[in-house]
Order: structure tokens, then sequence, then C-alpha cells
């Protein structure tokens, strides 16, 4: 445990600092559930049963085996407060949380009784008490959350919520317990609840139960829906021809949590550590018990900047409420019509030293609607409708924002175009006066012709522009010690940039990000025209680009919101990402 925690792991009901939870949102939700405890929502009994867990020792369930005095002879041993986050803290962490090295197993005199059956009757048995430390345990030893007793009839949610034991109902919906399973005979856990005069009980497994659509729908406009007054938004039980769509709706909500803690993690960090791996989380980590199809479309779905991405969660809602109400649903005469941009995505160039999750990400270029016929979303891009209440009025006003933006980005684009060629006739001046004392040259100039009609940036590679067809393969690459020096000046930058965000100073960000430009151009300025190496390149193109969208993104709204600083935030995270990557290489390059 930290002495200084200000993060908690959901399922695993201990707190943690800064430093470990980065560690722990790298394993993913599936191995660890992070919230902060003071900057996130918690639904207050759920914090109740963290800190009823905390408080009676939950650690110790994760490390029992290190208590043993085996342990210590076995080579064994449990990471210290010293020792350095990367490895050795890491490791300990992935061992403990993700792998349940330490979870102790006691040896079975009967080969049945540790079996995860036998485990879940006794779950069954024991959430009718207050023992929520024993429940962990058995959870953590495969005890099944939704297990149905053969012989009772209900499950162990049915059990906890008819003795009134909330923190148990906590616990168990943590770890998927399903408030709409039915008993024997058609009762759900909802209705035990009410049938024994819980009624706040009640209310909560109601929340629970539409927590997937309620989240999703709270990061889009900041509301909940009214469910005591028959307000839902809700993803029923599906056909087997429907599965895809649960898939992708349950793969939307990892990644709105992601994007979340993301924010949260931006205001409570000092951004000293904003180089290094502990910090990056860039997509969603790999959760082994999905094909790699579909974990591939997870980590996909960080590619979508904040309007693509709020379109898709509007769909998911509209879809959901359209798939309860059925076809007697009306269409209220205010619709709001979402329509999908097309612009395509280039796939940022991957380091292969930095994440061990990250192989299953492809490189191929994906739009949007690729993506949502891949998930099994095969919906026309003009006729996808809003009907709900909470959603239209809050995102009409944003795509009336971002529709007058796009306009705003067009007028910037026509306005400049004389700029523009002035600047790139002295940058070929400049170019072909350095090409004379080195290897080769590199033309950092950002061109019109670069934005496509949508305003978004098309990114223009080596070997793709007529100057780049004389350049000749170069393998000079500069010193490390030039590009550690460049990225500092990067990183400074990027730190006032974030700083700016946090501090809600949106006006700031043009003039960050033009500092942020001329920083990156200096980077780019040490590379030859048309290095060798293709990780060089992909790296050089990631940093150009990126550094461009910065631009046309903090110029691109007159009415900056949440959505709009995270866009901002994404761009600034994708040149830092860039820019460690080229110092990666160069190092490894440079030491050959």
């Amino acid at each position: 445990p930290s002495e200084h925690p200000h993060w908690a792991s959901v399922n695993r009901a201990v707190l943690i600092c800064d430093q470990c939870c980065s560690v722990h949102r790298s394993l993913g939700r599936h191995s660890s559930q992070i919230r902060h405890l003071v900057r996130t929502s918690w639904p207050p009994t759920q914090l109740q049963m963290v800190q009823a867990l905390y408080n009676n020792g939950s650690n110790a369930i994760w490390e029992q085996s290190l208590l043993d005095s085996a342990s210590t002879t076995s080579g064994k041993r449990k990471a210290s407060p010293q020792d350095k986050l990367h490895p050795n803290k890491a490791e300990f962490i992935r061992a403990k949380y993700q792998m349940l090295a330490f979870v102790h197993r006691a040896p079975c005199r009967d080969e049945d009784s540790c079996t995860a059956k036998d485990l879940s009757k006794q779950l069954h048995s024991s959430v009718r008490t207050g023992n929520l430390d024993t429940c962990l345990r058995l959870l953590s030893l495969g005890a099944q959350a939704n297990f149905f007793h053969p012989e009772k009839g209900t499950t162990p949610l049915h059990v906890a919520a008819k003795a009134g034991q909330v923190s148990q109902v906590e616990l168990l919906s943590v770890y998927g317990a399903d408030p709409g399973a039915p008993d024997a005979n058609g009762n759900t856990p909802i209705e035990y609840a009410r049938q024994a005069g819980h009624l706040d009980l009640a209310d909560r497994l109601v929340e629970i139960q539409y927590e997937l659509t309620d989240r999703l729908a709270f990061y889009l406009c900041g509301r909940k829906p009214d469910h005591k007054n028959g307000q839902h938004f809700i993803i029923p039980q599906l056909a087997d021809s429907n599965h895809l769509f649960e898939e992708l709706a349950m793969d939307v909500y990892d990644e709105v949590d992601r994007r979340e803690t993301d924010a949260v993690w931006l205001t409570t960090q000092s951004h000293s550590t904003l180089m290094t791996e502990a910090v990056l989380v860039p997509f969603l980590p790999v959760n082994p018990e999905y094909s790699s199809t579909r974990n591939q479309g997870r980590q996909k779905l960080a590619r979508f900047n904040a309007h693509e991405f709020a379109t898709l969660i509007i769909d998911i809602l509209s879809d959901a409420m359209r798939r309860q109400q059925g076809s007697s649903a009306t269409i209220p005469k205010d619709e709001l019509t979402l329509k999908r941009s097309s612009s395509r995505h280039a796939s940022e160039s991957q380091d292969a030293d930095q994440h061990d999750y990250d192989s299953v990400a492809s490189d191929e270029d994906t739009d949007i609607e690729a993506h949502s016929l891949k998930m099994g979303r095969a919906k026309s891009l003009d006729s996808d409708v809003s009907d709900g209440p909470v959603t239209v009025q809050e995102f009409l006003e944003v795509k009336n924002a971002l529709t007058a933006s796009e306009a705003k980005i067009q007028q910037l684009v026509k306005a400049n175009v004389t700029l523009s060629e002035e600047l790139r006739l002295l940058q070929k001046k400049v170019s072909k006066a350095d090409k004379q004392s080195s290897d080769g040259d590199y033309d950092n100039t950002v061109h019109d012709s670069e934005l496509e009609d949508s305003g978004r940036l098309r990114v223009i590679g080596w070997g793709e522009e007529p100057d780049d067809l004389e350049a000749e393969p170069s393998l000079a690459l500069p010193t490390t010690e030039d590009v550690i020096r460049k990225t500092e000046q990067i990183t400074k930058n990027i730190q006032e940039l974030l700083k700016a965000a946090q501090d809600s100073q949106q006006d700031s960000f043009v003039s960050c990000a033009e500092r942020i430009h001329m920083a990156v151009s200096d980077m780019l300025a040490l590379f030859p025209k048309k290095p060798r190496s293709e990780r060089v390149r992909g790296s050089l193109r990631s940093l150009k680009s990126n550094a461009h969208r910065l631009q046309v993104q903090c110029r691109k709204t007159s009415n900056p919101d949440s959505i709009f600083t995270q866009q901002v935030i994404q761009c600034a995270y994708d040149i830092a990402k860039a820019a460690k990557q080229l110092v990666t290489i160069t190092t490894k390059e440079n030491s050959i």
C-alpha cells in the first residue's frame, strides 16, 4: 500500500500512488479498474466497499504467499519503495494483480473442493453476511459472481440483495454480477431487494443494471438518466445475431473509461515524466480473453478524435433505445441526423521496444465506416439518428460549433496560401544552403495541400513529394545528444500546453502550439531529407503530421469545451510519443 495514495483499484480494493497507478492502467480494466479517490465521481456505496476492504487488509489477499516464511527461501520478495518503477515495481505489480501469482491456494484434500463450482457455492453462502474479505478471497480464487446455484435456484446477488448486504452487492457487481439475472422463478435481484424492503439498494441495483449506457451518456453530456421515472438507456439481452453490437458497446465503455482516466491523470500530474513509458497508455491494453481481431478493434478506438468518438457513442445510445422500445419508438420532429466523417486516419508508427501489449495493433489506415462495418454496425452513413432528449440538445450545439470551426479553418487556409508559399520558398533556400554542409536535408514545410476538403491533415511521407524523388537514401543520423536536446525543447513546450489545459486557459493554446511546431521543426532539421531507416521515416512523419494537426486543432473553435481540450491534449501526446521514438531509435543506431 502507498503512503500517499491518490488512486484506487476498485476490483482489487487497494489504494495506490501516482507512480504505481501508471502500471495498473497499463494492465487493462479486466485486471485493475482504476479510479481517482477525489477527482472521479464515485457511487458512495462502492467507495465504502473499497474502503472497508482496504481497512480490513485486502492487500494481504494479493500478497498472501509472500507472508509465508517459505517465500524468502524460494526467492519471492515484495518490491520495496526504493526499487525503480521499471522494471522492478512494474514486474511485481503485474505478477501481483494480473497473474495473481501471490494469491494463496491451499492444498485440497478433496479434488473437487477447490473447483470453481465449489468456490462459487461458498461465495453464494458467504454473501448473506458482512464478511467482505472472505468473498473477495473467494473471487480471487475463481469463484463466479454470476454462479447459479442448482439447488437454491438463485445467484449470489439474489442472496446479497435479499439480505440487504449493500457492500456485498457492490463487490459482486464489480466482478460482473448481473442485476437482471432471473432466479428459478423469474425474479431478479432488484425484485428481491424491493420485496425485502431494501428500497435504496433496489435503486442502486437499477443503476448498476444500466451502468454501461449511463456511463456513455454521462461521458457525452454530463447527465444521468432518471431511472426512478422510467427514463433508461439500456443494452438489452441481445440475440446471437446482435452479439457484435453488444461487444462494441462494451468496448466503447472501456475506451470511455480510458479517456476519462487520462483526463483525470493530466490534471493531477506535474508532467515532469511526460517522456517516460510510465504515463503512456495510448490505447486499450490487450485483454487475453478476447480474440486478436476484437483487441485490434478496441485499440483502434483510440484513433477516433473527440467528435468522431462522440458520434459513435450517440449511435450506440440511439440504437440501444431503439432496441429497448422496438419499432413503436417515435422520432421527434427535431431529430438529429449525424453524418460521420470519412477522413482516413494514418496509423502511428509503434516503437517495438515500448509496450508488449501493442503487438496486435494493426498498422493499416482505418476510416470510421470501415471500422464500424468490421464491428458489425452495418448502418447507413446518413441514417443514424438520436431521439434521446438527453443527447440531442447537447450535441446539436457541439455539431454546430464544430461545423462553424471547420468553416473557419477553411477561411484561414485560403487566407494563408500566399504566406505559406513564401515560407516554402524561404525554407527551400535554407535547405539548399544546409545541404552543402551536410549529407542531406529535410523539408519541414507544412503545405496547404496537406489539408483535405474536411480540413483534416493528410500525412505526406518521404518519397511522395517531388523534391524527395531526387534525394538519395541516407544512413546519416544526428547524434543522440542533439536529438535529446531537441526533445527536451519539445517536451518543455508541451508541458506549457498541458499546464494551460489544466488551468482552463484555452486562449493560450494557439501560442503554445506555435512554439511546439517551431521546436518540432528544429528536431526535423537534424535529420536527412530521406533517411534510409523506415522506423526513422515513420517517426518523422508522425512528428511532422501531429505538430501540424495540433496547430489546426488549436485554431479549430472559438468556443472551447472539454472535448476540444481532450483532442488538443491527445495531439500533444502523439507528438511526445513520436519524439521519444526518435530518441530510442537514434540511441540504438548510434550505438551500433
